[in-house]
């Protein structure tokens, strides 16, 4: 693969190719993807017995080395010694990008330090792939990756984000989640969720209603399998979704219209039991005056 512009000072260095890999479907790994892979001098990937299995998928032989959290730094030393010797290295997660809830982040963050130029080859991931088809504000979301395993833990960490307006995004085990969907139902109210389960694979399962509703579908199985991943509405949409409609509003208005309060009287009552803007309850007042006076 040719060697891509850099900064004089790195001209003679390697680079550090951050790949996504597929989330469960092998045919999402991208061309591009392939190609990386086959240019490298080393990979260096989560788990190297998964990774072998992509490369021969593909037709490729490069040379594997393990990088996981227990052992991520110590591999610096071989990755950097072969990025001052101006060969690539690709660093790959079991599935999905490097960093979000994978290893990987450190020892890119050293690479870095040593001005070596990092490449992003993007890719499959869950947090978007499930955000895809939620039907929730995407523009601005929190990912909070796997809860704490202990309740408690996972409670108060439930509580600090109780507030958060923006959607919510979590990965979560299977044997958990029932439990941590109690604990959201408990802390976080009644949301809209979608459950993402082996998403992109064979046996995948989307389910998109309330908590409730998810907690008491998962009620009738025996054992859940698979990865996991969450997205809860924010704190911001459900004062949306608990706001009454505009039908319900205009209804109100009409009962109320028959009694002693004034118009503005009427308006800010209804603000105050409905919790929906006053302008807007006030426009909607000035189009019933109008409809009725026309009448």
């Amino acid at each position: 693969m040719p060697k891509a512009r850099v900064r004089n000072h790195a001209a003679e260095r390697g680079s550090l190719y951050v790949i996504g890999t597929p989330i469960g479907n092998l045919r999402d790994l991208s061309r591009r993807a392939v190609d990386v892979l086959g240019a490298v001098s080393l990979v260096a990937a989560e788990d190297t017995r998964r990774t072998r299995k992509l490369l021969s998928h593909s037709g490729l032989k490069t040379p594997l080395v393990s990088c996981h959290e227990h052992n991520e730094m110590e591999r610096l030393e071989k990755v950097l010694e072969l990025l001052m010797r101006g060969e690539d290295v690709a660093l790959v997660s079991d599935a999905g990008t490097p960093g979000l809830s994978d290893p990987g982040s450190r020892l890119v963050r050293e690479v870095w330090r040593a001005g070596c130029r990092v490449v992003p080859i993007p890719g499959p991931s869950a947090v978007a792939t499930a955000l895809s088809v939620a039907g929730m504000p995407a523009d601005s979301f929190f990912f909070r990756g796997f809860l704490p395993s202990r309740k408690v833990e996972r409670k108060s960490a439930l509580e600090a984000l109780r507030a958060m307006p923006c959607t919510l995004v979590f990965y979560e085990a299977p044997h958990r989640l029932t439990e941590t969907l109690r604990d959201m139902l408990d802390i976080l109210g009644d949301r809209d969720a979608l459950m993402g389960r082996e998403l992109t694979k064979v046996h995948e399962e989307i389910s998109r209603d309330r908590i409730s509703t998810l907690l008491q579908d998962l009620s009738d199985r025996e054992k859940i399998k698979g990865e996991i991943t969450l997205v809860v509405a924010g704190a911001e949409s459900v004062s949306e979704q608990n706001r009454p409609d505009t039908g319900m509003l205009v209804r109100a208005l009409r009962l109320l219209s028959s009694g002693p309060l004034s118009l503005r009287d009427r308006v800010d009552l209804l603000a105050e039991l409905s919790g929906a803007p006053r302008k807007k309850i006030y426009e909607l007042a000035l189009e019933e005056r109008k409809r009725h006076e026309k009448s």
